[in-house]
């Protein structure tokens, strides 16, 4: 991953809960920065890092990502004292992804034909893998730019690591019950979904899982690479109960009535 200086603030992306924005590096080049300062914290960007690796790990589209450094006089003009507070909490490394300049939100009814049903299994898979809740109807974080889509917005993920004193064996293997939820998981077909998970478990290898886990940098990480790597490596053995997850939350969507028009959002 490159790490590019933060030259200038563009705009902030207030529709994010953690107050990302658009940041020009030394290049030129826009991305979308998520802040070390910010709510969430240091943990939010290593979840960004991790899940972002391991989609392209998988080849699934997701912008390109950078280690952005914000300098101590970066944005001392933003007359905004909330983006001020969280800047100065940000000096030092950060973590932005390239900024798809012209993309819109994803919309099942609009653009569901877009993602086919082996890409969407793949997404499907690896947001119950890491335990991500932020792939819903509502709150799809799916851009689709020249045609094509984009995963992004991954600081929820893993949130085992918020707490890890708590994860044992059995929260490790747990499966994820909010997968039902996932906006794709209608796309998903049973014989996409095995074909899916045999893919994904044999591209994780625990060299690819270290190769990964190499590239987050020591100023992000609180807790030591090994706990990662101990949960990710005992979630991917089989069998995987996160995918028997899936194909029980499917049966349930596939057996319930189609939602009235006027309760769609």
């Amino acid at each position: 991953m490159q790490t590019l200086t933060a030259t200038r603030y563009v705009q902030p992306l207030r529709e994010g809960g953690s107050l990302p924005a658009v940041v020009e590096t030394e290049a030129g080049a826009l991305y979308v920065v998520k802040f070390r300062g910010a709510g969430h914290g240091e943990k939010a960007l290593v979840a960004e890092l991790i899940t972002g690796l391991i989609a392209t790990a998988l080849g699934v589209p997701t912008p390109e990502l950078a280690l952005i450094d914000v300098p101590p006089p970066f944005g001392r003009s933003e007359p905004d004292p909330e983006i001020q507070d969280i800047l100065q909490k940000s000096h030092g490394v950060n973590v932005g992804a390239v900024y798809l300049d012209g993309a819109f939100n994803f919309d099942a009814t609009a653009a569901g034909d877009l993602i086919a049903p082996s890409l969407a299994s793949h997404i499907v898979w690896l947001d119950a893998f890491l335990t991500n809740p932020d792939r819903t109807h509502r709150n799809p974080n799916l851009l689709i730019w020249q045609r094509n889509p984009y995963l992004i917005d991954h600081g929820s993920a893993l949130y085992a690591h918020h707490d890890w004193e708590s994860v044992d064996e059995a929260r490790t293997r747990t499966p994820f019950p909010l997968i039902q939820h996932h906006v794709l998981l209608a796309k998903t077909t049973a014989n996409d979904l095995a074909a899916a998970d045999r893919d994904a478990a044999a591209r994780l290898t625990p060299q690819t899982i270290d190769d990964i886990l190499a590239q987050v940098p020591d100023a992000l990480l609180s807790d030591p690479r090994s706990r990662y790597r101990d949960y990710l490596l005992r979630r991917l053995e089989a069998p995987r109960e996160f995918v028997a997850e899936i194909d029980r939350a499917r049966e349930v969507l596939a057996a319930a009535p189609p939602r009235p028009l006027k309760a769609r959002r």
